[in-house]
């Protein structure tokens, strides 16, 4: 389970997030959704221990992350928006260094990363610096980093950005696969298709604070409108996000 209790984080007079709280079951997929500046990533940061909050608490499997972020982080797998790679390494080379520093034995590290670069076709680039990749293929590798050393709660900011249309596809069929093998994946996109077709709940975040939570069909349910059966995700995100349209109520579904 990943738990946030009541986290409070500002930059300067800025509020990026207000008396946070959020609970995400452990198992599954989890779609954490806002608009541009509405604390998405500082929720992930602080998530990942990269930031402190000012008050509050973060729990990765009822560990904190502030008090006790070595064995928090042991659980983790964590993709950036923009993947910070060590790009006078090989692709091979980052992915051998990241599965040094999980204890990785040498025996397994093939079989964990091979199926990977199969299916992303890096496996002919894996050799190669990794300041001579694509865009494209840094969020690759930067994947493959997330998942090598088979963590049981995986943290992603942005995962999609600069992938193709068939890797978005496959990317979606790893999400669902480890999840399926028990690992908890809590993710941030503006794609809301991908959330509304592969998540089991949702958040929306505005302004740094919940507007909703729960599956997409309890929020829809909750929605006070006549048509409400007939909005899809994208139609609920931009109702409740609105400059002038916050709920007053966080809208908590089942």
């Amino acid at each position: 389970m990943i738990e946030l209790v009541s986290v409070t984080k500002k930059f300067g007079s800025f509020t990026a997030l207000s008396n946070l709280n959020l609970t995400v079951p452990k198992g599954g997929l989890y779609s954490f959704l806002g608009p541009n500046g509405a604390g998405k990533t500082t929720t992930i940061k602080i998530l990942t221990g990269i930031l402190h909050p000012d008050s509050g608490d973060a729990l990765i499997d009822g560990i904190s992350i502030i008090k006790n972020p070595v064995e928090a982080k042991k659980k983790i797998g964590y993709l950036p928006d923009i993947p910070s790679l060590f790009e006078k390494l090989t692709g091979a080379e980052y992915l051998n260094f990241i599965m040094d520093i999980y204890g990785i034995p040498k025996s397994e590290r093939e079989s964990r990363t091979k199926k990977y670069l199969q299916a992303f076709e890096l496996e002919p680039n894996v050799n190669s610096l990794i300041e001579t990749y694509s865009l494209g293929m840094k969020k690759k590798i930067g994947i493959i980093a997330a998942l090598c050393h088979a963590p049981s709660f995986i943290l992603l900011d942005e995962p999609t950005s600069g992938l193709d249309p068939q890797s978005v596809r496959l990317f979606k069929d790893i999400l669902k696969e480890q999840a399926a093998a028990g690992a908890t994946i809590f993710f941030s996109t503006h794609i809301l298709e991908i959330a509304e077709k592969i998540c089991d709940r949702v958040a929306i975040i505005s302004k740094g604070r919940i507007v909703a939570e729960g599956t997409v069909a309890g929020i829809r349910s909750k929605i006070d409108d006549t048509n409400a059966d007939t909005k899809t995700l994208e139609d609920i995100f931009i109702e409740l996000t609105a400059a002038n349209g916050d709920s007053k109520e966080i809208i908590k579904a089942i």
